[in-house]
């Protein structure tokens, strides 16, 4: 089983990112759950929501406490919560900043993570290009299904369409694709 946490802050899609990360992995023949915990219900509150991905029937419901990859989609919280609190060591961390992993004061903590699970991505710029908010969930899904490989873009794309329509639909596609092709990019440069 692949366990994924999303942490975010109330009005940044961190429910709907688990929801269409959940709709992907499904739409890839796995099995999969995606559910949210959340204290006050409040924009900028934190939040947190999980997924969790597997070949056969999943019978767990509690909240994932030793995630296989985490998705942070508010660097604001990296010192605020223990967003890190039950990290497997082969883990994947992926990071909406522009900023890298040294400047974010990660530096010593990443140091013995596989360089490859390591990826920041300035989530909220691409969606602000392609879909006028600051609603970073999308780009990152495409940056997740590139580091990871658990989800291909089409899966991605074919999600995004099932939760949107039309123009909102079309911006979100754009963004995960740029997300993608932009962690394809990198990791092409570093081969």
């Amino acid at each position: 089983m692949f366990q994924v946490r999303i942490h975010g802050r109330g009005g940044q899609g961190v429910v709907s990112g688990a929801e269409m990360l959940s709709i992907a992995a499904f739409l890839g023949g796995r099995h999969a759950q995606a559910f949210p915990s959340f204290g006050s219900e409040r924009t900028g509150a934190p939040v947190v929501a999980f997924c969790r991905m597997d070949e056969q029937e999943i019978r767990l419901r509690e909240p994932i406490m030793q995630p296989d990859a985490l998705i942070i989609q508010d660097p604001t919280l990296l010192h605020q919560v223990d967003v890190f609190s039950g990290l497997k060591r082969d883990g994947y961390i992926l990071i909406n900043s522009t900023r890298s992993f040294e400047e974010l004061g990660l530096g010593d903590f990443v140091k013995d993570f596989q360089g490859e699970h390591l990826l920041t991505v300035g989530a909220t710029e691409l969606a602000l290009k392609h879909v006028g908010r600051a609603v970073p969930n999308v780009p990152l899904l495409g940056a997740f299904a590139a580091m990871s490989g658990r989800i291909t873009l089409d899966a991605v794309e074919a999600a995004i369409q099932q939760k949107f329509r039309g123009s909102v639909a079309l911006g979100n596609i754009q963004a995960a694709r740029e997300a993608y092709d932009s962690v394809k990019r990198r990791e092409a440069s570093h081969a």
